[in-house]
């Protein structure tokens, strides 16, 4: 329960330390400082052991949050609006309000998306057919997540979710904080998913037919038919975040063992499990769009850095060093990842540039 509340609690600081420093007008297109080199790419000096993916260059943007791709070169971003007022709390006085934005990373432009006085805008994530987005606002407490349609820029909240994470068929599903989980259409119904009544409920993902989920008193990882109204362990325990792959056949868990944090992969029933990565602290989990490649962040006694696994090949490489990223995003290629860095005063994003050796 203590493993929980904290991980609840990282969470929302993290939310918090996304401020940023760019300034914007509605509906105007502006040009953003040209992206700097990034000196943290693994270079590889043996011409007879050539890696099956290396770097080609990593550009990055500082006081930006990339949270997810458009297209290929376009990017959805976060960042501050100085066209607005600044926050009215006294403890944000000195902050504007943050807005989203679509920018491209080729000719160094962006449009607004959404602004909101008073309120933080962030962590925006497209649907699987880009037709909208998943967001969260907060000013200081707790997330409030929007679903945005794109075409007409209208959005609404999910009142009472607590977590928000788009499902296979284009709904949002989560826990609610009034026990339970919900699941939420694009057009903004909003129902109770599965038979869960007052359950306090952590993770919350689901599937086809099926959620899988944990409470904040069972962190073993459950899953539940919703045609049968079965539920069943997949015998994984101290779960703390779980991503589908994008066919849905697999899963990437998140597992605290001990004091160290296990990365594993399994298929849907919880069969076939492999530990691909351990450490300190692992995050920034992202499956590329054809499956075969993840990418993730590790933190451990000799050093941080951004990994790709190859499926296929089941080999580890590391394509970052000295860098420890919660949110990673693959493009839809595959042939690009955007990770994000946090500091004590604001964060910048930075885009890897890859070059495959592979079938």
């Amino acid at each position: 329960m203590k493993k929980i509340k904290v991980l609840k609690s990282i969470f929302l600081i993290l939310l918090l330390l996304t401020l940023i420093a760019c300034g914007a007008q509605r509906d105007g297109n502006e040009v953003i400082q040209e992206p700097v080199e990034n000196e943290n790419e693994i270079e590889n000096t043996d011409k007879d052991d050539e890696p099956l993916v290396s770097v080609e260059r990593i550009e990055s943007y500082e006081n930006m949050e990339i949270s997810d791709w458009l297209d290929e070169n376009t990017v959805i971003v976060s960042k501050e609006n100085d066209s607005l007022e600044k926050m009215r709390l006294e403890e944000l006085s000195d902050l504007y309000p943050r807005s989203l934005y679509s920018y491209n990373i080729n000719t160094n432009e962006y449009k607004l998306v959404k602004e909101q006085e008073n309120i933080f805008l962030g962590g925006a994530v497209l649907s699987g057919d880009n037709k909208h987005l998943l967001y969260y606002g907060n000013s200081l407490g707790d997330p409030i997540y929007y679903v945005m349609n794109l075409d007409t820029l209208e959005a609404f909240n999910i009142a009472g979710a607590y977590s928000a994470n788009w499902a296979d068929n284009g709904v949002v599903v989560g826990g609610s904080y009034r026990g339970g989980a919900y699941s939420a259409s694009t057009s903004g119904e909003i129902s109770p998913l599965g038979d869960f009544e007052n359950e306090s409920l952590f993770i919350v993902r689901k599937i086809n037919d099926r959620v899988y989920y944990n409470t904040n008193s069972d962190t073993s990882l459950m899953v539940l038919d919703l045609i049968s109204k079965q539920s069943n362990s997949l015998n994984i325990d101290n779960v703390y975040d779980v991503l589908p792959s994008p066919e849905g056949e697999q899963l990437l868990v998140l597992q605290i063992k001990d004091s160290r944090k296990n990365l594993i992969l399994c298929d849907s029933d919880g069969g076939n499990i492999q530990i691909l990565a351990e450490g300190e602290e692992i995050g920034g989990v992202s499956w590329s769009l054809d499956q075969r490649m993840i990418a993730y962040s590790i933190k451990d006694t000799l050093g941080e850095g951004i990994y790709v696994y190859d499926l296929l090949e089941n080999k580890e490489i590391k394509i970052v060093s000295d860098v420890e990223s919660s949110i990673i995003h693959w493009s839809p290629s595959g042939e690009k990842l955007v990770y994000l860095e946090y500091s004590e005063v604001d964060h910048k994003s930075s885009v890897v540039y890859m070059k495959y050796d592979i079938d």
